[in-house]
């Protein structure tokens, strides 16, 4: 939902590895039969327990996630692995344990529910003007390096160039200033904003610094694997409503959220906002009734 933990990008759920190479977006293809139960179980935290802030046991976590195909013992070191991370905290009833969600478990929920849920909304008009960064970080420096390479990308910057990120929203600067300072690289870093100028073509600088083939077509595969959608059983639909904010979840990190004038004709991305819009609604009532049905049950 931000960084998501230690090992990840942010709240939208791609891994700290997607971002090698000179577009950060798409080195390794994740699909949904690949994704760790850890991922899922933080998609299945943020839709149902977050906006209930109600205590859940540990059989229902774990019933709901084998419905997604999670193994029972994979669900449990998922568990314990977001314990350790200070996301959730446990506590015992005789022999069975349940759920909360810690502070820093809603906090960061919240910030990856109001990312995903306003993702789609169309971007404001653009003003033609580019927020552009000049960094310079060591190349001996690689953690450093990767570090500023991961909050940049997840900011919705792109680098045309080593040592250059662009972004054609100068509203992001205050954002990047706070990564800069984080990183304690004020002293190598400088920014700049304006109009593109005479030289060169804006496609290409957007071409160098995104890869836009690679996002529009992660979007036709949500497309293809959700527009015949048509869930009928709650267990079923709760299942769907899972792997559709599971799947959309990712499109925030990976799509920088250009203007349209910087976008391919027919953008998929439009269509697929629309898509997740449509669905979430459709399934939203009857999967938050069966989540409470499952919880009354086990309580």
């Amino acid at each position: 939902m931000s960084a998501e933990a230690s090992t990840d990008v942010g709240p939208g759920g791609a891994d700290a590895g997607d971002l090698e190479g000179p577009h950060p977006v798409l080195s390794r293809r994740r699909g949904l039969g690949q994704t760790s139960a850890r991922s899922l179980l933080l998609t299945l935290l943020g839709e149902f327990v977050l906006p209930r802030d109600e205590p859940v046991w540990t059989q229902v976590l774990i019933d709901v996630l084998g419905g997604l195909g999670v193994e029972s013992k994979s669900a449990r070191q998922a568990l314990a692995r977001t314990a350790a991370e200070g996301l959730v905290s446990s506590d015992r009833a005789g022999r069975r344990v349940r759920w909360t969600l810690t502070d820093a478990g809603r906090d960061l929920l919240s910030a990856g529910a109001e990312r995903i849920y306003t993702f789609g909304n169309p971007a404001p008009a653009w003003d033609g003007r580019w927020l552009v960064l000049l960094v310079s970080v060591p190349e001996s420096r690689r953690q450093l390096r990767h570090r500023l390479r991961t909050r940049l990308a997840w900011a919705g910057l792109g680098s045309p160039a080593p040592g250059v990120w662009v972004s054609p929203d100068p509203g992001k600067e205050a954002e990047v200033a706070d990564v800069v300072a984080d990183l304690d690289l004020e002293a190598v870093t400088s920014s700049f904003v304006g109009p593109f100028g005479r030289i060169g073509e804006q496609a290409d600088v957007v071409a160098q610094a995104w890869d836009l083939a690679g996002v529009e077509r992660e979007y036709e595969d949500f497309l293809a694997e959700f527009a015949d959608a048509d869930p009928a059983l709650p267990a079923d639909v709760l299942t769907h409503q899972v792997l559709l904010v599971h799947a959309w979840r990712r499109f925030p990190f990976l799509d920088p959220k250009l203007p349209a004038e910087l976008l391919p004709e027919e953008w998929a991305g439009t269509r697929a906002a629309a898509l997740f819009d449509t669905l979430h609604r459709r399934w939203q009532r009857q999967a938050q009734a069966h989540w409470r049905s499952l919880v009354s049950r086990a309580a």
